[in-house]
């Protein structure tokens, strides 16, 4: 007969493994801005999704991790682009963007959502839902 504590340890090392050995989703690539390639992003009818994004900063790298263990699948067949906070000024004027680790979702050329310094996979996942 086996001892009690094998016992549960070898039920949770059945109940955890499949979780350890699942292979990774692929992870989204984000394409770095530029104005004509996001124009034609908007105008293609995809959705577009715009992560704000700052080298430096330590909530926009969580969010990339998050991002990550979201998936492809979690963006739907999105357009992905990151923009640099610290270069593309035009483009934080011209949607109001004020600080980094912002993540804009468009649908119809239109923004649908928003959220700022967002990090669980859970949140992020739902600012997504709109497309």
């Amino acid at each position: 007969m086996m001892p009690r504590r094998r016992f549960l340890a070898a039920v949770a090392l059945a109940t955890l493994s499949p979780l350890v050995t699942r292979p990774a989703l692929a992870n989204p690539v984000f394409s770095r801005y530029s104005k004509s390639d996001f124009d034609r992003f908007l105008a293609s009818g995809r959705p577009v999704v715009v992560h704000v994004h700052a080298d430096w900063c330590p909530v926009c790298r969580q969010q990339q991790t998050s991002f990550e263990s979201i998936g492809v699948s979690g963006f739907k067949g999105a357009h992905l682009v990151r923009v640099d906070f610290d270069t593309e000024k035009a483009f934080l004027r011209q949607h109001n963007v004020r600080s980094q680790s912002t993540i804009l979702v468009f649908k119809g050329g239109v923004e649908v959502a928003r959220a700022i310094g967002e990090t669980s996979a859970a949140a992020i996942t739902a600012t997504l839902s709109s497309i």
